[in-house]
């Protein structure tokens, strides 16, 4: 159990209550709502990864928010940062007029990139969230090629917007919309543990690669000439599944032997979580574009897609959106992205990743109903399987959501906060900010360990001892 920071005040005795808060939400917010339903709590207070509700429960954050939070909560740079901007007088809304805080963000970003993608690189700044940036980039791309259609993978995330949404995977969310994914080509992304060609591995990724340059070049393969790829080098929402670096190397070699566009998806992976400042950097690619949001704004909202210049055909008001010039998150996100390259953290979140993988690996014997555990840096996945079935000829069982779900609040229920994400919600994911401690590591996963260890006690008598 790491120690309580000193300085996060426990909640005042005369906060609302926090069931009538929750009452409230129930009533008026959406049924579209998500974490709400996960994870009924209040949060009052936080620092760090250290969230405090009105009841004055703790809990450590795994989640931070989805991603965004590359150094926890509140921390005293982004803090920093706020206050200085809001002091100085700056304007905090000026759409996309030059400032100085927008020059200083794009030196610190531009500092980030791999050189030989900066040194010709744009940058647009697009409305506050991700999914608007991968709208741009897609519109970006159909503008500079003259053509429409979308090269997409099985298992990807890329937005809830209508384009986004379209070139993800997610079946359900596009049930309700007719003709949402009319043109975008859905590819097999290389899935070792769930192979879509039944034999995993490096062979599987082989079988990937080869389906997706003979399905190209088959003048009868039913596929027009398209607009871009757009893949992410590891699918957060899709259960913290890594493409393999060669896998990603073929990707690109194929892309542009046929001058096809590559959009890569960094919103989630970028700013050190994958062990690298950007993903693409394991594997050494070089895309056309790379599509930026969460921990870039420091925690508050900004997203930005930057691109190689030989694609600049915009006209002027191309894609717009009156909240691309956020004074405020460009401020926390220079001083989040200097952070982070300045005290070491991407290399910190590549070992402690390891470390947290490691040991999770380990515990499969112990806890047969851990079926893979994957990941890269500290974006990992725990995937939860039914221990009592027959595995398939991949040595995969069959997916357990009820029991992911049981997990995640037996979780909660010991102070610690994880999503599910993956295949029918079964893989419990972990996204600790990089400025996680050495006791907070160790208490993830002793809290995590005895979560699932309690749960499957239960559920499968005889499987555990």
């Amino acid at each position: 159990m790491p120690p309580r920071p000193t300085d996060l005040p426990a909640p005042d005795r005369t906060m609302p209550d926090g069931a009538a808060i929750l009452e409230r939400q129930r009533e008026r917010e959406s049924a579209a709502r998500t974490y709400s339903r996960s994870f009924p709590i209040v949060p009052a207070r936080a620092k760090g990864m250290t969230i405090v509700d009105t009841e004055g429960r703790r809990y450590l954050d795994c989640l931070s928010g989805a991603g965004t939070l590359a150094l926890g909560h509140n921390h005293p740079v982004v803090l920093e940062a706020v206050q200085r901007t809001v002091g100085s007088g700056a304007p905090l809304h000026v759409l996309d007029l030059a400032t100085p805080e927008k020059d200083e963000f794009t030196d610190a970003l531009f500092a980030t990139l791999p050189g030989d993608f900066a040194d010709k690189a744009r940058i647009h700044f697009c409305g506050p969230a991700g999914t608007d940036a991968v709208e741009a980039a897609l519109k970006l791309m159909q503008t500079a090629t003259g053509r429409r259609g979308v090269l997409g993978f099985t298992g990807a995330y890329h937005g809830m917007t209508a384009g986004a949404l379209a070139a993800s995977g997610g079946v359900g969310a596009k049930n309700p919309v007719p003709g949402i994914a009319a043109d975008v080509t859905r590819l097999p992304f290389p899935y070792s543990y769930r192979c879509p060609f039944g034999v995993g591995g490096e062979r599987g990724a082989q079988l990937s690669a080869t389906y997706v340059e003979r399905l190209l070049a088959d003048p009868n393969g039913g596929v027009v000439p398209p607009a871009a790829m757009i893949l992410e080098a590891v699918q957060g929402e899709g259960g913290a599944v890594p493409a393999p670096d060669g896998w990603l190397r073929e990707m690109r070699r194929i892309t542009a032997e046929r001058g096809v566009p590559l959009i890569v998806d960094e919103v989630q992976t970028g700013v050190g979580r994958t062990g690298a400042f950007w993903a693409v950097e394991h594997s050494g690619i070089v895309p056309d574009a790379m599509v930026m949001s969460k921990a870039i704004g420091g925690s508050l909202p900004l997203a930005v897609i930057v691109y190689h210049e030989d694609y600049n055909e915009w006209l002027p008001g191309a894609h717009t959106g009156t909240f691309r010039g956020n004074t405020l998150a460009m401020a926390t996100g220079t001083a989040t992205l200097r952070y982070v390259a300045r005290e070491g953290l991407v290399e910190r979140a590549g070992a402690v990743g390891a470390r947290m993988t490691e040991r999770l690996e380990a515990l499969r014997s112990e806890l047969p109903v851990i079926g893979d555990v994957r990941g890269r840096g500290l974006m990992i996945g725990v995937e939860l399987v039914d221990a009592e079935a027959e595995p398939d000829a991949c040595g995969a069982r069959p997916f357990a959501p009820e029991l992911a779900a049981q997990i995640r609040d037996a979780c909660l229920d010991r102070g610690l906060i994880v999503e599910l994400g993956g295949r029918h919600d079964s893989t419990v994911r972990l996204l600790p900010p990089l400025v996680i401690t050495d006791e907070q590591v160790e208490a993830v996963l002793d809290r995590l360990t005895d979560a699932i260890a309690a749960v499957t006690a239960t559920h499968f008598r005889g499987v555990v001892a």
